[in-house]
């Protein structure tokens, strides 16, 4: 099993909490909007259906060498949670620790920079964990996400994955 884990990380107006089950109610409001979906699937979650969701995730991969590192966004000015950012790293690799990133701002936040703001602070993190690849998989249609991709330094490659494009940050981009 990799090393890493989830530690608490601060941006200006985020504090990225390391997801505990007691996020689960809270989460479920946050991501209530059925348009959250309208890329990657499936329907808003209840409290109780996060919280057995978050017990998995925390129980970690079973896959030997895959980390599963995910936190909250905790706005400070208005102590609430706003989404999620996580990372599933793989020790494993021809280039090395890879890591593939994900985020998540309920739509009340929308708009603010704050998944920019806190994909920032991941992908910065993971490079200071000897993360060699950052990835992300986008759907061609989410001009927002394509926009925080590029706030973390990714960049679009012409590789496709279930109908999204691949964005890739490597070291040597760095």
């Amino acid at each position: 099993m990799s090393d890493l884990t989830a530690v608490p990380l601060l941006t200006d107006r985020i504090d990225l909490v390391p997801l505990r089950l007691d996020h689960a109610d809270e989460m479920a409001t946050v991501l209530a909007d059925p348009g959250l979906h309208t890329f990657i699937g499936g329907v808003p979650a209840s409290g109780p259906a996060l919280r057995e969701r978050y017990a998995r995730m925390l129980a970690g991969s079973p896959e030997p060498g895959v980390s599963w590192c995910n936190w909250v966004l905790r706005l400070r000015a208005e102590d609430c949670l706003a989404g999620t950012v996580q990372a599933t790293v793989s020790d494993a690799g021809p280039g090395g620790r890879a890591a593939e990133v994900a985020w998540v701002v309920g739509t009340a936040w929308q708009g603010r920079g704050l998944a920019s703001e806190a994909a920032v602070a991941l992908v910065h993190w993971l490079r200071s964990r000897d993360v060699r690849t950052v990835l992300a998989h986008i759907h061609p249609d989410h001009h927002a996400s394509a926009r925080v991709a590029a706030a973390a330094g990714l960049a679009p490659t012409n590789l496709r994955q279930d109908g999204e494009i691949r964005w890739e940050l490597t070291a040597a981009d760095a």
